[in-house]
């Protein structure tokens, strides 16, 4: 497999989110796009149409991608070994037939489901298994699935055409609700030359219960039934039209009033909420990991200085922020991790709003005249928190000014190592999972993507970090894991260099009329595999 160590650094983020730029899809025979958007049908022939607040043009190579769109999307049309359960994240067998007998094991086979086949109808095989993990753990090649992996995954065999082995390299019990992120792809089309880069731009053929049909960047893409899928979660819906619709009053207009085109939309704007349960509709929250994140520039003078990062944070009010921007839908941070994450204990250093703190931090550090710029990116309801950040610091003597920006410039400066001071954006780790090894590992580690951005990696207490993360991930016992995770995470909030301002709830709104089933995620995105026509 070629060297693609730089080209996925350099294009992880720029395919994330609302990232990357607008694509043509290539067409694979058989089973690609054919159809443009489609409304059609009546009765149970009708069209599900989905409004999705974030952009579709992301990549939507399930080994590398973080966009919300495309991951919400390749939940239904792919499946891994086993996959989770969209709320609980509990894992279940899904191309494997059963889940490991003993979870703590150091091998784990697996049975592929009998009848399985790709959207072009090919049979699914253990070849198909090893090519997806082979190219996870691949040394020379940078995906976003290789950090939930390669800490404790050492290879995967085939032992037949239907069976493959998962040899760990010590127990994970932790690791069967991961291998949903390990999603099978079929050899056949992605070991053709330029086809990761197809995946990239769109191409997608999997083995779940829906079929893509079409895709067009920034506008919409669609999905159909798959008549050969006999797997758990059946297709309710014998097509789909989920709309990238990222401003908010547009997604709003969509779903409400009498000529209301869609049936449900994720990301709802606080403001909106009564009046749409008003007109009838559903609506519902999830609150996780979602969140406000500052990250400092650790190489731009003061920021190498823990002192100024962490006056910085005690000086924003952030009850005020989840007052008047968040209408009362979150919390102020008090740990790296949300107050629902069963690994959650509440942080030795705690940012509570504390402006002479921040002065005095900043008297120590011998920081006067301060002026910073925020890079922020443009999501809606973090742009209506800058407003607070800027008065708060302005506050306290540090000239602040705000440059709110697509988020595809504001990576594409990361990407290019270009000098910042400070970096506003959102995040949420909870699509990936809810396991706190996880959520710590997608943000922090000596080769993390993140820790690159914020140039902390050689940082000296990075390192003791990044080793107390390691043995956590070795520890065989849940409880002393849990604690362990604990002891580190207070290291994360002491530091202060990627770090939360608080976790937010996310809304979802659906017609109730029309459709049952729906359940808000605390992550973006949405999942109707368990949903169907009223």
């Amino acid at each position: 497999m070629r060297d693609e160590a730089t080209h996925g650094r350099r294009t992880f983020l720029r395919h994330a989110g609302a990232l990357g730029a607008a694509a043509s899809l290539t067409t694979l025979p058989g089973c690609g796009p054919r159809s443009t958007i489609d409304l059609g049908g009546t009765g149970a022939d009708r069209t599900l149409t989905a409004v999705i607040g974030y952009g579709n043009d992301g990549s939507w190579d399930p080994t590398q991608t973080a966009s919300a769109f495309a991951m919400a999307a390749n939940n239904h049309i792919y499946e891994g070994l086993a996959d989770t359960d969209p709320i609980t994240r509990a894992p279940y067998p899904a191309l494997a037939t059963r889940l490991p007998a003993d979870p703590s094991a150091t091998t784990w086979r697996f049975t592929l489901r009998p009848g399985a086949t790709f959207h072009d109808g090919r049979p699914v095989t253990a070849d198909d298994v090893v090519f997806v993990f082979d190219r996870i753990l691949d040394p020379g090649t940078q995906t976003l699935a290789k950090g939930f992996f390669t800490g404790w995954l050492k290879e995967v065999r085939g032992v037949d055409t239907r069976t493959v082995d998962l040899v760990l390299g010590f127990p994970f019990p932790d690791g069967i609700a991961r291998l949903t992120l390990a999603k099978i792809m079929p050899r056949h089309v992605f070991s053709r030359p330029g086809a990761w880069d197809d995946a990239i731009k769109g191409l997608a053929v999997g083995t779940g219960p829906y079929r893509q049909t079409a895709h067009h960047p920034k506008s919409n893409t669609t999905f159909a039934a798959y008549g050969g899928y006999n797997g758990p979660r059946r297709p309710a819906f014998r097509r789909m039209n989920w709309l990238t619709v990222v401003d908010a009053a547009s997604r709003v207009a969509r779903i409400s009033g009498a000529d209301a085109g869609a049936q449900i939309s994720d990301n709802i704007p606080y403001a909106n909420i009564d009046r749409l349960r008003r007109g009838g509709l559903s609506v519902g929250g999830g609150a996780g990991m979602n969140n406000l994140f500052l990250m400092f520039n650790t190489r731009h003078k003061p920021f190498d200085d823990v002192r100024v990062r962490q006056a910085l944070h005690y000086a924003i009010d952030k009850e005020k922020i989840v007052e008047v921007a968040l209408k009362g839908h979150g919390k102020a941070a008090t740990s790296f991790l949300d107050e629902a994450n069963p690994a959650y204990r509440r942080a030795k250093t705690v940012y509570g709003y504390d402006p002479g703190r921040a002065k005095a931090l900043l008297a120590a550090a011998g920081v006067s005249g301060l002026r910073i710029d925020i890079l922020a990116v443009n999501v809606s309801w973090l742009v209506d928190c800058l407003p607070t950040i800027k008065s708060c610091w302005d506050a306290i003597g540090v000239a602040t000014t705000l440059s709110p920006q697509e988020t595809t410039a504001v990576f594409t400066k990361m990407d290019q190592r270009q000098d910042y001071q400070v970096v506003a954006a959102v995040s949420n780790p909870n699509q990936f999972g809810l396991d706190a090894d996880l959520v710590m590992h997608y943000n922090y580690g000596p080769e993390n993507l993140w820790t690159g951005y914020a140039r902390w990696a050689d940082d000296a207490v990075a390192k003791r970090l990044f080793a107390d993360m390691d043995a956590a991930t070795r520890e065989p016992d849940p409880d002393r894991k849990r604690t362990m995770i604990q002891d580190y995470v207070d290291i994360v909030a002491e530091q202060a260099v990627l770090y939360p301002v608080v976790h937010n709830e996310l809304i979802t709104a659906w017609d109730p009329r029309r459709v049952t089933g729906i359940r808000a995620q605390p992550y973006p995105g949405i999942n109707v595999l368990t949903a169907k026509w009223v």
